[in-house]
Formats: structure tokens, C-alpha cells, sequence
């Protein structure tokens, strides 16, 4: 299995937050009312069903000890000697446990290391994990940095990517981009489900913008199969001011 030099350069090495630069001129709301996204905790692992071998929690705890130091020579060390000695699916396993720990800047850097393995081929549903760990952490610079990378190695964003995406964007009340995504996943032929539709309903009307929700609202006649019920759904599970009818 092939593994990355001790001395090569490793891609987010150095990571900071972007949202100070990178947030754009977001959509002005009223009110201080905040987005929020969380409709769905993190996704099942890739290993579900599967107990993480002594080799893969080791590999973790090394990682975390090594973070701690603060010691890129020392991450690095781990990487090349632990990871790179695993198995596909320990590796695998590995970035979803630092997921699920949120520990972002270390699944960042093993994502990294896992692309440049020998087996490894370009996955949107890694991608779209990835992409909910960081705006879960509203950390939409990397975030956008990786859909557009997912994009580059030649994937086509599908249903999940387009959303984790849009959700992000909620996360930091960046209204106007969430809905250019929304748009473009649309205009590109991929159908929203009903995770996407509800986390705009939800969070659109948390805000007060009507025109909006009725739009999206409009959409659920397309897109889902039984749309009156599917609306009063999420009107009982998330109560909003006005109950607006589907044309």
C-alpha cells in the first residue's frame, strides 16, 4: 500500500477558519433570528457493522495525542507509519471515528492522505460527509473548497452533496448562496428530496422570508409524490406562523 513521505507536504495542514473572508455579502434578514440546520445528526459510518479493528483505534488515539502537541512533523509521523499501514476499510474507519469526534482538522488531513493512496477513488458520499462535518462547524470556506474539488475530480454532485451544501450555507445565515445552490441543482437535473426541501422550509420561514418558502413550497408539487402530505408533515413537526397553501 502506498504512503506519502514523512517530508512531503500535506494539504490542510495548516487550516484556520475562513468564514471572516470567505462569507460573501449574505442575504440581509430581519430580526435577530439565527439559521439553524441541525435536522439530522451525522450519518451512519461506512463501517457500520463492522467493530473498529485495534490497529484503526490506535491509529485515532495516535493521531489525537499527536494533534495535541500541535506538531506537524509529528501528524505527519502518524500518518505515514499508522494510517498508511491499515487496510482500506480501516482507513476508512478512521476518518468517519474522527467525524463522529468532530475533531475536523485531523479527519481533514487523513481525507487528504487517504486521496493519495493507491486504491483510492474519488466517492461523493465521503465528499458529502466531509462537507457536513464542516458546516456543522461553520466552516464554509472549506466547505465550498471541497464541492468545488469534488467537482474537479470529476464528480457529479448528487441529491446529498447539493444539500449538505445548501445547509452549510444555512449554517452561517448565507441565505442568498443557499438558494443559488438550490437553483443550480435544479437547473442541472438533480431533484431535491425531502431532507432538502425541509431544511429550506424549515429555516426560510424561521426567518420571515415568505416569497421564499412559498417558492420552495410551490416546488414540493414536483418533486414529491404526495406533496400535501409531505408539507403537513413538516408543518407538524416544525409549527411556523402561517400555514400557506400549495398551489
Amino acid at each position: 500500500m502506498a504512503s506519502s513521505s514523512t517530508g512531503s507536504a500535506l494539504r490542510f495542514r495548516n487550516l484556520r477558519p475562513l468564514l471572516a473572508l470567505e462569507r460573501g455579502s449574505p442575504m440581509s434578514l430581519r430580526g435577530p433570528s439565527r439559521i439553524r440546520c441541525g435536522l439530522r445528526g451525522e450519518r451512519k459510518p461506512l463501517w457500520r457493522g463492522r467493530v473498529m479493528s485495534t490497529e484503526a483505534i490506535q491509529a485515532v488515539q495516535a493521531l489525537k495525542l499527536a494533534n495535541s502537541s500541535s506538531s506537524s512533523r509529528r501528524i505527519e509521523g502518524v500518518l505515514d507509519a499508522r494510517v498508511g499501514r491499515l487496510l482500506k476499510a480501516d482507513q476508512i474507519a478512521v476518518l468517519a471515528e474522527l467525524r463522529r469526534q468532530n475533531e475536523w482538522q485531523l479527519a481533514l488531513q487523513v481525507f487528504a492522505f487517504i486521496r493519495k493512496e493507491v486504491w483510492y477513488k474519488p466517492e461523493l458520499s465521503l465528499y458529502s460527509d466531509m462537507i457536513f462535518m464542516l458546516g456543522k462547524n461553520k466552516l464554509i470556506g472549506l466547505a465550498e473548497e471541497l464541492f468545488s474539488e469534488l467537482q474537479k475530480e470529476g464528480l457529479q454532485p448528487d441529491t446529498r452533496a447539493y444539500t449538505e451544501m445548501i445547509g452549510a450555507f444555512l449554517q452561517v445565515d448565507m441565505v442568498e448562496k443557499a438558494m443559488d445552490v438550490y437553483k443550480s441543482m435544479k437547473e442541472l437535473g438533480c431533484s431535491p428530496d425531502k431532507l432538502t426541501l425541509t431544511i429550506l422550509i424549515r429555516n426560510l420561514e424561521k426567518v420571515g422570508l415568505e416569497d421564499l418558502v412559498s417558492d420552495v413550497r410551490k416546488d414540493c408539487a414536483e418533486y414529491m409524490d404526495f406533496p400535501e402530505k409531505f408539507l403537513k408533515e413538516v408543518d407538524k413537526k416544525f409549527p411556523k406562523r402561517r400555514s400557506l397553501k400549495l398551489v
